[in-house]
């Protein structure tokens, strides 16, 4: 198995900062991250307002890298100016474990002494995680196949 470590981020004092990761979670990779691009730069509390208005269904999420075949959403260019795409979906699953991990890196600064009101997300990045395949008996001796992606996401805030 290869080692992993957070990256070391320059200009980033380590005792004013915290993280956290989230390890091979049954979510999508393109989905998380498209929504890591998102959020990424945020205030703490800006983004998990953002994440549970993507939850009620209520703000899509820009879609820039994994677009292929995704409709248009109404309301895109206007809130998110800086993509320049009409293009977005919501990601529900997603959404939900990255606002668990924005909690647990909230509670982890909170655990250091940091001001949690001032966190603001300066990393955060989606890796791939284990492709689980398993076959399902079918009759007359078919299989179908029913494959599982996972994806890693690792946070890093800061208090500015």
């Amino acid at each position: 198995m290869p080692v992993w470590r957070y990256p070391h981020l320059k200009n980033i004092d380590p005792e004013r900062s915290a993280r956290a990761v989230i390890r091979d979670a049954p979510i999508s990779y393109k989905e998380a991250y498209e929504v890591c691009k998102v959020i990424r730069g945020m205030m703490l509390r800006e983004a998990k307002e953002f994440l549970k208005r993507v939850i009620e269904l209520k703000e899509p999420v820009p879609y820039t890298r994994y677009k292929l075949g995704i409709a248009h959403k109404p309301g895109l260019p206007t809130r998110w100016s800086k993509w320049k795409t009409p293009i977005g979906r919501y990601p529900v699953k997603v959404a939900k474990y990255i606002l668990k991990l924005l909690e647990n890196v909230e509670n982890n600064a909170s655990n250091k002494g940091l001001n949690v009101d001032r966190l603001r997300i300066v990393h955060i990045a989606a890796h791939k995680g284990p492709y689980l395949k398993k076959w399902m008996p079918r009759a007359f001796g078919r299989l179908t196949p029913w494959f599982r992606s996972h994806a890693s996401v690792e946070v890093i805030v800061a208090e500015v």
